[in-house]
């Protein structure tokens, strides 16, 4: 799993912490991670600074020729997801697991 980064933002991810967030995986990116992997299970809401963020770092992480995952949507932010069709952009698990094997095993 080298080059493999995992967040794991925890509570409600807003502005302050969107733009922590951002700079964490950017941080990330520039230290050499290829894949990058948000885990949104300890996630409870989300705003539109968080999807934004998001967005951001799935833009960084592709200017980097590397790859941003997402995992363990929850149904206020798959709903959010649906509603702004980010999740026809982004690559999303069920959980770690399945991104693993989908992603790691290849």
């Amino acid at each position: 799993m080298e080059h493999v980064k995992i967040f794991q933002p925890t509570g409600t991810l807003d502005g302050t912490k969107a733009s922590q967030l951002r700079r964490e995986i950017s941080d990330a990116v520039a230290e050499g991670a290829k894949t990058v992997l948000i885990d949104l299970q300890g996630l409870t809401f989300m705003d539109s600074s968080g999807l934004g963020a998001l967005v951001s770092a799935l833009k960084t992480v592709r200017l980097s020729g590397g790859k941003l995952c997402i995992c363990s949507v929850n149904n206020q932010v798959g709903m959010l997801f649906e509603l702004t069709s980010m999740n026809r952009v982004f690559e999303i698990y069920a959980n770690q697991a399945e991104f693993e094997q989908a992603v790691l095993s290849q």
